[in-house]
């Protein structure tokens, strides 16, 4: 099965050949096949239109089509199944009451009896007969609901309304049939101002890896963090992913803001890159980004593991920080950049072709994080 790349990914190689790389070069660095590359340009050409095609937006519009049309025949297919189980269980009553919303909705009492397998005769004999003790009940209830609603300026819920019949009135009524009777009605009283939620001091995840960043294997570890770096236009944030085993960065996200956007998408690479255990960590700090709603649903949905260390300690996070720290070195300090683009160009060749696949590392036996898995998954299994 052909590999598949990340949107982020493939805009990054077509801005490698606008700023003058060759496709020979890019697909060498890359390792990705010459046809793949021109195959991406094509279809930018699409997009822009400047060739004819399908664009990109096109392909997904009739992609998403399809899917809701399967999605549209399943759905019809429950629905036909739910109507023949709940033709067993449901009253005639309570279809004669649907069938009278209906009616007053202006639909035809014929098609809406033929539909809900009831005659027409029963229908109007339901309608016709006297209402029971207990709808007249509901009915004078209803009104003094109104009334006493009316009278606390529309604050009062069914909690309230209810004390005023009870100890205002003497009416003997359950809360549970005023709360079913104001929700009939459409009547709801103020809600309550929302309190203010403090966010504990305590972790949001437990520390899993405690310091310990060897693995014997890939995707047991994962690790993540952001960094940022000025340009003449303003900052530039890139969220990493990498995978502790063998230092090779899994996943990345390149923005202009620190979001939770930004952490989300550099997991998400991460998760289309590689196939996660049942154990798998992913370890970061408790900043805002990774404590936020989105980054923790995608990785528990995914089936990770959170992980937490210490809050304010680097130490925690070594293998990260010393990533950063030769990313600082060795790119990010050794020119003044222009524009938010050049700098991004080249972080995406600093991680995907510079680091993953041409830098030896020392820790790694002097092998560059590629070759280092592709021995390991070479060696038999004991």
């Amino acid at each position: 099965m052909p590999r598949s790349y990340p949107p982020e990914f493939r805009s990054k190689v077509l801005d490698l050949l606008k700023a003058g790389r060759t496709v020979a070069q890019v697909a060498h660095d890359l390792q990705i096949s010459d046809q793949t590359i021109y195959t991406w340009r094509r279809q930018s050409l699409v997009d822009a239109g400047q060739e004819p095609g399908l664009t990109s937006m096109e392909k997904a519009e009739l992609a998403a089509a399809r899917r809701r049309i399967a999605e549209l025949e399943t759905e019809l297919a429950i629905h036909r199944r739910a109507t023949e189980l709940l033709k067993e269980v449901v009253p005639p009553k309570a279809r004669f009451a649907a069938i009278a919303v209906m009616v007053e909705e202006g639909l035809p009492i014929q098609t809406a009896c033929r539909i809900l397998e009831v005659s027409e005769s029963g229908f109007h004999a339901w309608r016709g007969r006297a209402p029971s003790a207990r709808s007249v009940r509901h009915a004078w209830l209803t009104d003094l609901i109104k009334q006493v609603h009316a009278a606390s300026h529309g604050v009062y819920g069914a909690r309230r309304v209810r004390a005023e019949l009870v100890l205002g009135r003497g009416i003997t009524v359950s809360h549970g049939a005023v709360e079913m009777l104001m929700r009939r009605a459409g009547i709801t009283g103020l809600p309550g101002r929302k309190r203010r939620r403090i966010r504990p001091d305590t972790p949001t995840a437990a520390d899993l890896v405690d310091r310990d960043f060897v693995r014997t294997a890939p995707n047991q570890l994962w690790i993540t963090d952001i960094t940022e770096h000025r340009t003449r236009e303003g900052k530039v944030y890139c969220a990493v992913v990498l995978d502790a085993f063998s230092r090779k960065v899994v996943g990345w996200s390149i923005d202009s803001r620190q979001d939770a956007a930004l952490v989300t998408n550099a997991l998400g690479m991460a998760l289309h890159n590689r196939e996660a255990a049942a154990d798998t960590v992913i370890h970061s700090d408790h900043g805002v980004q990774y404590t936020s709603w989105a980054f923790t649903l995608r990785a528990k949905e995914s089936g990770l593991l959170p992980s937490m260390g210490s809050i304010g300690d680097c130490y925690d996070n070594a293998m990260m920080e010393s990533f950063w720290g030769r990313m600082q070195t060795e790119l990010l300090d050794r020119r003044r950049w222009r524009t938010r683009l050049e700098l991004a160009n080249a972080i995406f060749e600093y991680l995907e072709i510079f680091h993953n696949r041409q830098r030896r590392h020392s820790s790694l036996g002097m092998l560059t994080p590629t070759e280092y898995e592709r021995l390991h998954a070479a060696q038999p299994v004991a």
